[in-house]
């Protein structure tokens, strides 16, 4: 049973917890988060076809989150049999293992809870008119905060990369005191944060470049790379 959301989730909100069945079992949101971040995407319905390629492709791409200490789940709005049975699909035509779990949402509670719901698409409904989700991906930090929101349209499918990108930004921008431009990857530079101060930045980043006072670059020095 999913907990009533009082007000909207914004970056910065407390992710709401909720009791759930899986495809691995029962869980408590917040017991699975434990100390790890955790990537939550939904899905409009089991045994469709853009589904079907986002959930092999974040299984194939699991490992690379599991190196940075996040957890995947993912959620349709079906029951934990038709999961199972869907889960046989993906990886026959997907070429993945799906390990993580799925979470069974058949009557939407945890989509209500996320604000998942579609209210573009007037198609996107069951047989009974209750809409389906769109594709939302949340990536939620160990203090259990909201860090990131997406909202996909159910035509439309993910990127898994860029999602991973955004682990990695977020996961350097809380180790080191820099934020990250358009298009970054690990290994490009940085900016170094507004609120650091040159004096500050010459201690810290060595190499810094001021291109404007308030756009300043620097690679992060070797043993600043990592962001776990």
């Amino acid at each position: 049973m999913a907990e009533e959301r009082a007000t909207p989730l914004r970056l910065g909100s407390t992710a709401p917890n909720f009791k759930a069945e899986t495809t691995t079992g029962p869980i408590d949101f917040h017991e699975f988060i434990g100390d790890k971040w955790v990537v939550l995407f939904s899905h409009p319905e089991d045994f469709t076809p853009v589904c079907t390629t986002e959930l092999g492709a974040f299984a194939k791409l699991e490992p690379e989150f599991t190196k940075r200490g996040v957890k995947l789940i993912g959620l349709s709005a079906n029951t934990v049999g038709s999961h199972g049975d869907w889960i046989k699909d993906i990886d026959e035509v997907t070429g993945s293992k799906v390990s993580f779990p799925i979470i069974a949402d058949k009557e939407r509670k945890v989509a209500y809870l996320y604000d998942m719901l579609d209210y573009q698409d007037t198609t996107n409904v069951d047989e009974k008119g209750i809409a389906f989700t769109i594709r939302s991906v949340f990536i939620i930090d160990p203090k259990k905060t909201i860090r990131l929101i997406l909202s996909y349209p159910a035509s439309t499918g993910r990127n898994t990369a860029e999602v991973l990108r955004v682990v990695d930004s977020l996961q350097t921008g809380d180790k080191h005191k820099i934020t990250t431009p358009i298009n970054w990857v690990p290994g490009d530079d940085v900016i170094v944060h507004p609120a650091v101060k040159n004096e500050q930045a010459k201690e810290l980043f060595p190499d810094f470049r001021i291109v404007k006072p308030y756009l300043r670059f620097t690679p992060l020095p070797k043993d600043k790379t990592s962001a776990s």
